[in-house]
């Protein structure tokens, strides 16, 4: 497994452990140079958007791969944390209807969360 497969991994299971809705993993990886993976997920309120945001920086921060970047933290509409090679975005229900990064990242592979375990 690369490392970046085992940051996505840790990520997503910090998303669910907060109970994240509908999580999309993207691999970017032959279309872009930004990351290998975009990570996509909702929540349902601010404090539930901001917990997940936590969760995920907290379980990688302990595995050794600290954010290097975190916008959108205060508003809570749309968090995007930067872990260089996996980007997670948390967005509320409407501001991921209006960005559709999947439709955007459509050049990338979806693929499975589960792809991912071991």
């Amino acid at each position: 497994m690369t490392q970046s497969e085992q940051m996505a991994k840790l990520a997503i299971a910090a998303l669910e452990e907060k109970k994240a809705e509908e999580i999309r993993v993207i691999d970017i990886s032959e279309v872009s140079v930004i990351a290998d993976y975009f990570i996509i997920a909702g929540g349902s309120n601010r404090n539930q958007i901001q917990a997940l945001s936590d969760n995920v920086e907290e379980k990688l921060g302990k595995a050794g791969y600290p954010v290097k970047q975190v916008e959108g933290y205060d508003t809570a509409n749309w968090i995007l944390l930067d872990f260089k090679d996996v980007i997670v975005h948390v967005f509320d229900r409407e501001n991921r209807l209006l960005y559709d990064l999947e439709r955007i990242w459509a050049d990338g592979k979806q693929i499975d969360p589960a792809s991912l375990e071991d």
